[in-house]
């Protein structure tokens, strides 16, 4: 057995909220309370110590991760750059180095922040020295690929554009090299998968990342890869991160024909939802929209991939079969879709006396407000990335204009009583917890723009209501609330020591928090 004490102890356990002492055996906490009361009982532990007035939180979730993809993105070339010359620069220097024929991968390219210009292929062609190069945008749902890529795919002015995505093309109807959305696909299929042992030696790397970062758990959106990966990491016992894994929609029947449930699996693995796509993003101008993007258009609406019917046909198959649902919303169209068929869902659940599951909708960024009462009344949970409304001010008053003030409305759900947990999308943005804190709490990017009060400043929450999006609204979100998410007896000994307390910091400095130290299951896998 352990003994802490003499530390400041931020439970988020609402009967215990603060605690100085708390004790573990093997892989669980059995106490949290008072020093004296905690030295009366157990005067005999193994081991005391002393955590100096330290500040501890139970351990972090990200409950929106692309676990393989950031732990790949690791490893590839990061096009996140402030040029596009930069970019393209950085993409030569890995051609230069790169085995004949290997293929030159990259993330993290905005065009946003290259003043709207998009790279082309003839660009690409110049600097990759005969390698197939494919670079995925930072939102993840748009590529930038060379003249090789596009004759691997057979892709040419003669190529449709595939349903749900669209090829950027010349005023000669030729592919540029930029492919939205589902055109993604036509590029995917010849790329080299990563196996499962490149995956798990990826993720084995990025977990040690994350617990630096004081995460403990993750709600991963990735694909059978993943999973496969995840599994033998399980198996070996070497996955020491509170994994909650999606079910890709296109896996549906597989996962119902095996007979997969929401919250199967170990303690360290266990299946989540089924992940849908209801529209693109913000960034390439492909969320699903009810009026134009500013400047744009009238037809300029974005892509709405999965209608309210649509959805609900899933909704139904999955529930049916005992697994949540998880959407991707991030226009104002999109999300109205995703909770008109949440709504039915709902009806569809009480009628055929079906358990109330735990459905999510993912990023909800953009809502009418209307569609905000539906969400609480439904009882959905709002799964949302909080760095994405710092990260996204100049483009959403850009092609949201006043909409914006509807945008990332974390103020709004939480006044709802809506459930809400707190990811990051890695490696669209990063996973770092500590920057999410400080954009829900001050809607500022890390320079302190766009000032003082924050973009929207009403939608700013508390420090408190911000950390539950990472502790109790995480495990919430995947069924776990009983075991995760609070420092209490009875739950997982998964905390972190923090090297401020964070409550005794200026908000505009929470970016900077770091831990000292993180424990899983009773045991230190990261000390500083």
């Amino acid at each position: 057995m352990r003994l802490f004490f003499n530390g400041r102890i931020y439970t988020q356990d609402p009967a215990n909220p603060t605690a100085s002492a708390l004790v573990i055996r093997d892989d669980r906490i059995i106490f949290c309370g008072p020093d004296q009361e905690a030295l009366r009982f157990f005067p005999d532990v193994e081991e005391k110590i002393d955590l100096e007035g330290k500040a501890v939180l139970p351990g972090l979730c990200d409950s929106h991760i692309h676990l393989e993809y950031y732990a790949l993105s690791l490893q590839r070339v990061n096009c996140e750059t402030d040029t596009l010359a930069e970019c393209l620069s950085r993409v030569a220097h890995k051609a230069q180095k790169a085995e004949t024929g290997a293929w030159i991968l990259g993330h993290g390219w905005n065009q946003n922040l290259w003043g709207g210009q998009y790279g082309t292929a003839a660009q690409l062609d110049d600097i990759s020295q005969g390698h197939p190069v494919y670079l995925t945008a930072k939102s993840y749902h748009a590529a930038w690929v060379n003249s090789k890529v596009l004759e691997l795919a057979a892709i040419n002015k003669n190529t449709p554009d595939p349903e749900g995505g669209k090829l950027s093309r010349d005023e000669k109807g030729n592919p540029t090299g930029i492919l939205y959305e589902s055109a993604v696909n036509l590029v995917k299929d010849i790329l080299p998968p990563p196996s499962v042992e490149s995956s798990r030696q990826a993720i084995l790397h990025a977990q040690s990342v994350l617990w630096q970062m004081g995460i403990t758990g993750a709600h991963d959106f990735d694909g059978v890869t993943s999973f496969a990966a995840l599994q033998e990491l399980d198996i070996h016992h070497q996955l020491r991160l509170r994994v909650t894994k999606s079910i890709p929609m296109e896996k549906l029947d597989a996962a119902v024909e095996i007979g997969l449930r929401s919250g199967f699996g170990s303690h360290f693995l266990k299946v989540g939802s089924v992940k849908c796509f209801a529209d693109g993003a913000l960034g390439p101008q492909t969320a699903a929209m009810l009026e134009p993007y500013e400047q744009s258009s009238d037809a300029d609406r974005g892509i709405l991939s999965l209608d309210s019917e649509q959805l609900l046909e899933v909704g139904q198959k999955a529930t049916q079969n005992g697994l949540c649902v998880a959407v991707h919303a991030i226009g104002d169209r999109a999300n109205h879709e995703v909770i008109s068929a949440y709504k039915m869902l709902r009806q569809y659940e009480e009628t055929n006396r079906l358990p109330s599951l735990r459905h999510r909708v993912e990023h909800v960024q953009l809502l009418q407000p209307e569609d905000l009462q539906v969400l609480a009344k439904n009882r959905l949970i709002a799964s949302v990335q909080p760095i994405h409304a710092t990260s996204d001010i100049d483009i959403a008053n850009r092609y949201w204009g006043d909409r914006s003030r509807f945008a990332y409305a974390y103020g709004s759900l939480v006044n709802q009583h809506i459930p809400v947990c707190f990811g990051s999308d890695a490696p669209v943005e990063s996973p770092n917890p500590f920057w999410g804190l400080h954009a829900a709490v001050t809607r500022r990017r890390h320079n302190g723009y766009p000032g003082d009060q924050g973009w929207y400043a009403e939608q700013r929450l508390t420090l408190a209501q911000a950390i539950k999006g990472y502790t109790t609204g995480a495990a919430f979100a995947a069924g776990q609330e009983s075991c995760l998410g609070q420092l209490t007896s009875g739950y997982f000994a998964d905390l972190i020591i923090l090297e401020s307390d964070p409550f005794d910091l200026s908000i505009q400095e929470l970016w900077k928090l770091k831990p000292s130290a993180t424990m899983v299951a009773g045991e230190w896998v990261w000390t500083g």
